[in-house]
Protein backbone atom coordinates (compact mmCIF):
# COMPACT_ATOMS: atom_id res chain seq x y z
CA UNK A 1 0.00 0.00 0.00
CA UNK A 2 1.30 3.84 -0.30
CA UNK A 3 2.02 5.40 2.76
CA UNK A 4 -0.55 7.14 4.60
CA UNK A 5 -1.13 11.44 4.04
CA UNK A 6 -2.76 13.45 6.33
CA UNK A 7 -4.95 16.59 6.09
CA UNK A 8 -2.87 19.21 7.54
CA UNK A 9 0.29 18.36 9.46
CA UNK A 10 -0.30 14.61 10.35
CA UNK A 11 1.18 13.34 13.76
CA UNK A 12 4.94 14.13 14.33
CA UNK A 13 5.29 10.60 16.00
CA UNK A 14 3.96 8.66 13.16
CA UNK A 15 6.21 6.61 11.16
CA UNK A 16 4.00 6.24 7.82
CA UNK A 17 5.82 3.32 6.55
CA UNK A 18 4.65 0.91 9.60
CA UNK A 19 0.87 1.20 8.74
CA UNK A 20 0.43 -1.32 5.73
CA UNK A 21 -3.88 -1.14 6.03
CA UNK A 22 -6.31 0.01 4.29
CA UNK A 23 -8.87 3.13 5.75
CA UNK A 24 -12.56 3.35 3.74
CA UNK A 25 -14.90 5.27 4.32
CA UNK A 26 -18.76 5.94 3.61
CA UNK A 27 -19.97 9.77 3.93
CA UNK A 28 -23.46 11.08 2.67
CA UNK A 29 -26.30 13.10 4.84
CA UNK A 30 -28.34 11.75 7.09
CA UNK A 31 -30.48 8.60 6.11
CA UNK A 32 -28.55 7.19 2.99
CA UNK A 33 -28.12 4.28 4.49
CA UNK A 34 -24.55 4.06 6.05
CA UNK A 35 -24.55 2.12 8.32
CA UNK A 36 -26.40 -0.69 6.91
CA UNK A 37 -23.78 -0.22 3.99
CA UNK A 38 -20.74 -0.85 6.82
CA UNK A 39 -22.46 -3.37 7.90
CA UNK A 40 -22.52 -5.34 4.74
CA UNK A 41 -19.23 -4.42 3.44
CA UNK A 42 -17.64 -5.61 7.02
CA UNK A 43 -18.93 -9.15 6.55
CA UNK A 44 -18.17 -9.16 3.08
CA UNK A 45 -14.43 -8.47 3.71
CA UNK A 46 -14.20 -11.06 6.53
CA UNK A 47 -16.03 -13.87 4.71
CA UNK A 48 -12.97 -13.14 2.11
CA UNK A 49 -10.12 -13.24 5.03
CA UNK A 50 -9.65 -9.82 5.63
CA UNK A 51 -9.17 -8.48 9.58
CA UNK A 52 -11.78 -5.48 9.50
CA UNK A 53 -11.96 -3.27 12.37
CA UNK A 54 -15.06 -0.78 11.83
CA UNK A 55 -15.65 2.96 13.69
CA UNK A 56 -18.06 5.49 13.46
CA UNK A 57 -18.43 9.05 14.13
CA UNK A 58 -19.25 10.06 18.32
CA UNK A 59 -18.39 6.24 19.51
CA UNK A 60 -15.20 6.86 20.96
CA UNK A 61 -15.91 5.81 24.91
CA UNK A 62 -14.30 8.90 26.47
CA UNK A 63 -16.02 11.33 24.59
CA UNK A 64 -18.89 9.71 22.74
CA UNK A 65 -21.02 9.99 25.98
CA UNK A 66 -20.02 13.79 26.41
CA UNK A 67 -21.31 14.83 22.82
CA UNK A 68 -24.72 12.48 23.29
CA UNK A 69 -25.00 14.31 27.32
CA UNK A 70 -24.46 18.01 25.38
CA UNK A 71 -27.24 17.54 22.45
CA UNK A 72 -29.55 16.43 24.56
CA UNK A 73 -28.75 19.84 26.91
CA UNK A 74 -28.57 22.02 23.55
CA UNK A 75 -26.55 24.29 25.61
CA UNK A 76 -23.27 24.12 23.92
CA UNK A 77 -22.33 26.70 21.59
CA UNK A 78 -21.13 25.18 17.86
CA UNK A 79 -17.71 25.64 17.87
CA UNK A 80 -17.50 24.12 21.49
CA UNK A 81 -19.26 21.32 19.53
CA UNK A 82 -16.93 21.14 16.92
CA UNK A 83 -13.96 21.16 19.47
CA UNK A 84 -15.83 17.70 21.41
CA UNK A 85 -16.02 16.14 17.59
CA UNK A 86 -12.38 16.35 16.91
CA UNK A 87 -11.95 14.98 20.65
CA UNK A 88 -14.03 11.87 19.74
CA UNK A 89 -12.15 11.51 16.71
CA UNK A 90 -8.34 11.78 18.18
CA UNK A 91 -9.68 9.35 20.67
CA UNK A 92 -10.63 6.33 18.31
CA UNK A 93 -7.81 7.44 15.94
CA UNK A 94 -5.05 6.64 18.81
CA UNK A 95 -6.75 3.65 19.93
CA UNK A 96 -8.91 2.23 16.68
CA UNK A 97 -7.73 3.68 13.46
CA UNK A 98 -4.11 3.46 13.96
CA UNK A 99 -3.21 -0.07 15.38
CA UNK A 100 -5.69 -1.11 13.30
CA UNK A 101 -3.82 0.27 10.89
CA UNK A 102 -0.36 -0.66 11.93
CA UNK A 103 -1.44 -4.37 12.24
CA UNK A 104 -2.42 -4.37 8.54
CA UNK A 105 -6.43 -4.43 8.95
CA UNK A 106 -8.90 -2.96 6.90
CA UNK A 107 -10.37 0.05 8.68
CA UNK A 108 -14.24 0.92 8.08
CA UNK A 109 -14.91 4.11 8.71
CA UNK A 110 -19.02 4.83 8.82
CA UNK A 111 -18.26 8.99 8.65
CA UNK A 112 -15.00 10.42 8.61
CA UNK A 113 -13.72 13.86 9.11
CA UNK A 114 -15.28 14.87 5.96
CA UNK A 115 -18.37 14.94 8.17
CA UNK A 116 -17.01 18.00 10.02
CA UNK A 117 -16.03 19.53 7.25
CA UNK A 118 -19.40 19.44 6.00
CA UNK A 119 -21.27 19.86 8.49
CA UNK A 120 -19.45 23.06 10.78
CA UNK A 121 -18.84 24.85 7.68
CA UNK A 122 -22.72 25.16 6.97
CA UNK A 123 -23.20 26.06 10.34
CA UNK A 124 -20.91 29.22 9.73
CA UNK A 125 -16.92 27.52 10.60
CA UNK A 126 -14.31 28.78 8.34
CA UNK A 127 -13.27 26.47 6.39
CA UNK A 128 -9.73 26.73 7.07
CA UNK A 129 -10.32 26.48 10.55
CA UNK A 130 -11.99 22.83 10.38
CA UNK A 131 -9.38 21.80 8.13
CA UNK A 132 -6.38 22.59 10.28
CA UNK A 133 -8.39 21.10 13.51
CA UNK A 134 -8.70 17.57 11.61
CA UNK A 135 -4.89 18.13 10.51
CA UNK A 136 -3.46 14.85 12.05
CA UNK A 137 -6.45 12.56 10.69
CA UNK A 138 -4.80 10.45 7.90
CA UNK A 139 -6.63 11.06 4.34
CA UNK A 140 -8.48 7.47 3.87
CA UNK A 141 -7.30 5.12 0.49
CA UNK A 142 -11.00 4.99 -0.51
CA UNK A 143 -13.99 6.96 0.13
CA UNK A 144 -17.62 6.59 -0.99
CA UNK A 145 -20.46 8.82 -0.68
CA UNK A 146 -24.29 7.80 -0.79
CA UNK A 147 -25.25 10.57 -2.80
CA UNK A 148 -28.45 11.35 -2.26
CA UNK A 149 -31.12 14.38 -3.44
CA UNK A 150 -33.32 16.00 -0.54
CA UNK A 151 -37.05 15.32 -2.09
CA UNK A 152 -36.35 11.37 -1.56
CA UNK A 153 -34.38 12.09 1.25
CA UNK A 154 -37.72 14.06 3.25
CA UNK A 155 -39.87 10.87 1.75
CA UNK A 156 -37.33 8.28 3.74
CA UNK A 157 -37.21 10.84 7.29
CA UNK A 158 -40.86 11.11 7.31
CA UNK A 159 -41.35 7.42 6.45
CA UNK A 160 -39.25 6.50 9.89
CA UNK A 161 -41.05 9.07 11.72
CA UNK A 162 -40.17 12.02 14.31
CA UNK A 163 -37.81 14.63 12.77
CA UNK A 164 -34.12 14.79 15.03
CA UNK A 165 -33.37 18.14 16.51
CA UNK A 166 -29.99 18.32 14.98
CA UNK A 167 -30.46 16.61 11.47
CA UNK A 168 -33.19 19.20 10.95
CA UNK A 169 -31.02 22.03 11.67
CA UNK A 170 -32.97 23.59 14.22
CA UNK A 171 -30.11 24.80 16.49
CA UNK A 172 -29.34 26.89 13.24
CA UNK A 173 -32.99 29.11 13.56
CA UNK A 174 -33.99 27.90 10.36
CA UNK A 175 -37.15 28.66 11.37
CA UNK A 176 -40.03 27.05 13.77
CA UNK A 177 -40.82 24.06 11.48
CA UNK A 178 -38.93 21.19 11.79
CA UNK A 179 -39.97 20.18 8.02
CA UNK A 180 -39.12 23.27 6.42
CA UNK A 181 -35.50 23.57 8.53
CA UNK A 182 -34.72 19.97 7.82
CA UNK A 183 -35.19 20.80 3.97
CA UNK A 184 -33.08 23.83 4.26
CA UNK A 185 -30.73 21.96 6.32
CA UNK A 186 -29.71 19.12 4.57
CA UNK A 187 -29.60 21.09 1.22
CA UNK A 188 -27.29 23.03 2.44
CA UNK A 189 -25.57 19.54 3.58
CA UNK A 190 -25.69 18.17 0.73
CA UNK A 191 -24.21 20.84 -1.37
CA UNK A 192 -20.93 20.93 1.25
CA UNK A 193 -21.10 16.90 0.11
CA UNK A 194 -21.25 17.81 -3.23
CA UNK A 195 -18.32 20.09 -3.18
CA UNK A 196 -16.32 17.76 -0.72
CA UNK A 197 -16.86 15.05 -3.47
CA UNK A 198 -15.08 17.15 -6.50
CA UNK A 199 -12.42 18.19 -4.35
CA UNK A 200 -11.68 14.62 -2.60
CA UNK A 201 -12.37 12.80 -5.70
CA UNK A 202 -14.94 10.64 -3.61
CA UNK A 203 -15.91 7.67 -5.50
CA UNK A 204 -19.78 8.71 -5.67
CA UNK A 205 -22.78 5.71 -5.89
CA UNK A 206 -26.44 6.85 -5.98
CA UNK A 207 -28.46 6.48 -2.70
CA UNK A 208 -31.42 6.02 -4.43
CA UNK A 209 -30.48 2.28 -5.34
CA UNK A 210 -31.92 -0.51 -3.59
CA UNK A 211 -29.37 -1.62 -0.61
CA UNK A 212 -28.31 -4.88 -2.55
CA UNK A 213 -27.54 -2.40 -5.79
CA UNK A 214 -25.05 -0.19 -3.36
CA UNK A 215 -23.42 -2.45 -1.81
CA UNK A 216 -22.55 -4.27 -5.36
CA UNK A 217 -21.14 -1.13 -6.31
CA UNK A 218 -19.36 -1.08 -3.37
CA UNK A 219 -18.05 -4.17 -3.20
CA UNK A 220 -16.85 -3.58 -7.17
CA UNK A 221 -14.88 -0.87 -6.19
CA UNK A 222 -13.34 -1.93 -3.05
CA UNK A 223 -11.79 -5.28 -5.42
CA UNK A 224 -10.57 -2.97 -8.17
CA UNK A 225 -8.86 -0.89 -5.62
CA UNK A 226 -7.42 -3.58 -3.94
CA UNK A 227 -5.97 -5.44 -6.61
CA UNK A 228 -4.41 -2.16 -7.76
CA UNK A 229 -2.55 -1.62 -5.30
CA UNK A 230 -1.95 -5.36 -5.02
CA UNK A 231 -3.48 -5.47 -0.78
CA UNK A 232 -2.68 -8.93 -0.12
CA UNK A 233 -5.47 -11.63 -0.69
CA UNK A 234 -7.26 -11.05 -4.32
CA UNK A 235 -10.52 -10.48 -3.92
CA UNK A 236 -12.92 -12.30 -6.50
CA UNK A 237 -14.68 -10.10 -8.92
CA UNK A 238 -18.12 -9.19 -7.27
CA UNK A 239 -21.21 -11.12 -9.78
CA UNK A 240 -25.26 -10.87 -10.44
CA UNK A 241 -25.47 -13.93 -7.71
CA UNK A 242 -23.68 -11.14 -4.75
CA UNK A 243 -26.28 -8.70 -5.12
CA UNK A 244 -28.91 -11.72 -4.46
CA UNK A 245 -27.30 -12.91 -1.70
CA UNK A 246 -27.07 -9.25 0.08
CA UNK A 247 -30.48 -8.61 -0.60
CA UNK A 248 -31.59 -12.07 1.67
CA UNK A 249 -29.76 -10.14 4.18
CA UNK A 250 -31.68 -7.27 4.12
CA UNK A 251 -35.11 -8.66 5.06
CA UNK A 252 -34.54 -6.59 9.01
CA UNK A 253 -33.11 -3.59 7.39
CA UNK A 254 -34.34 -0.46 9.05
CA UNK A 255 -37.08 1.65 7.18
CA UNK A 256 -34.92 4.96 6.57
CA UNK A 257 -32.92 2.63 3.93
CA UNK A 258 -36.17 1.30 2.07
CA UNK A 259 -36.76 2.28 -1.56
CA UNK A 260 -39.68 4.71 -2.13
CA UNK A 261 -42.05 3.10 -4.31
CA UNK A 262 -41.60 3.75 -7.77
CA UNK A 263 -38.38 5.29 -6.99
CA UNK A 264 -35.56 4.68 -10.05
CA UNK A 265 -31.80 5.20 -10.18
CA UNK A 266 -31.67 9.11 -11.30
CA UNK A 267 -27.28 9.41 -11.88
CA UNK A 268 -24.74 6.97 -13.30
CA UNK A 269 -22.47 5.49 -11.08
CA UNK A 270 -19.16 5.37 -12.29
CA UNK A 271 -17.76 1.89 -11.05
CA UNK A 272 -13.60 2.35 -11.75
CA UNK A 273 -13.31 5.45 -10.36
CA UNK A 274 -12.12 4.96 -6.70
CA UNK A 275 -11.58 7.57 -3.87
CA UNK A 276 -8.41 9.86 -3.06
CA UNK A 277 -7.47 13.37 -3.22
CA UNK A 278 -6.71 15.35 -6.17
Amino acid sequence: MSQLQFFGEGLPYLTVTDYPGVLITIEGTDGVGRTTQVTLLREWLEVQGYGVVETGWTRSPLIGGTIARAKRGRRLSRLTYSLLYAADFADRLEKEVLPALRSGFVVLADRYVFTAFARDVVRGADPRWVRDLFGFAPIPHLAFYLKIDVATLIRRVIARGAIDYFEAGMDMALGDDSYDSFKRYQTMLIREYNKLAAEFDFHTVSARMRPERIQARLREAVSAFFASHHFPIALRRPDAADADRVAGSLNDAPEEHSHAPGETQVEPVSTTRVGGTK
